[in-house]
């Protein structure tokens, strides 16, 4: 491992391996690194513990390193909380700049799509960028989601929870915006059925957002989150 000089201290929630359970990716072994702190405020967030910037635990960049090699896993989602908040930028960039010196690593950013960070995105491997959807009271720009795709269209998926129709025809409707933007590119958009901390197997959401997706032209991937499947929706760090 190169012996880098580490300038902060990082407020994290949690470093662990686990199987990435939702998005393009799923099934992929890598480890998390979940940054504590978080301002988007999605009243339907399965993670509300990441909020709070004031607590977590302090590491240093070469101390998240050994612990990320230690695992023998060359895939790294760097996630939140939310990674992109500016008070986290600075981390976020000296992280990924310690992983990059040190081996060949594969990085993903957790995006929340509130915010295009270029300095961060131009250093990882991929994007994982929000479409934030009616139901967590959150708006995504799509002018912003524009300008992501066009500046990075190898490199990112974008994702969506969805609850309701509601959330569906809010997706179609982004994604029609987007096209007519960007006429010749093939969005590379994932739906994923929201499932709630307090809720049984959504299936008969799972059904309805497929048989929604069909009939309206089948534009999305449907991919349900795994670890919520296997291990319920409550576990935490899996």
């Amino acid at each position: 491992m190169t012996n880098l000089s580490s300038h902060q201290l990082m407020n994290i929630h949690s470093i662990y391996p686990a199987t990435e359970g939702e998005g393009v990716h799923l099934g992929m072994p890598q480890v998390f690194v979940r940054f504590q702190g978080c301002a988007v405020g999605c009243v339907n967030c399965d993670s509300m513990e990441t909020w709070d910037f004031h607590a977590g635990q302090k590491f240093l960049a070469n101390e998240i390193l050994t612990k990320i090699i230690s695992y023998g896993v060359s895939r790294i989602s760097i996630t939140g909380g939310d990674p992109l908040h500016p008070k986290h930028v600075p981390a976020v960039l000296e992280l990924i700049r310690a992983i990059r010196a040190s081996g060949n690593f594969f990085i993903n950013i957790e995006a929340a799509g509130t915010r295009v960070v270029k300095e961060v995105f131009d250093l990882v491997d991929y994007i994982s960028y929000d479409y934030k959807t009616p139901s967590t009271q959150v708006k995504t720009s799509v002018d912003l989601l524009i300008s992501m795709v066009l500046a990075y269209p190898e490199k990112y998926q974008i994702k969506s929870v969805i609850q309701d129709r509601k959330d569906f025809d809010d997706v179609v409707s982004a994604r029609e915006k987007v096209v007519q933007q960007i006429p010749n590119h093939s969005l590379n958009w994932v739906l994923t059925p929201a499932y709630g901390t307090n809720e049984n197997f959504p299936r008969e959401r799972f059904i309805a957002i497929q048989d929604w997706n069909y009939s309206s032209g089948g534009h999305f991937r449907f991919i349900g989150q795994q670890h919520k499947w296997i291990y319920g929706p409550k576990e935490m760090l899996v």
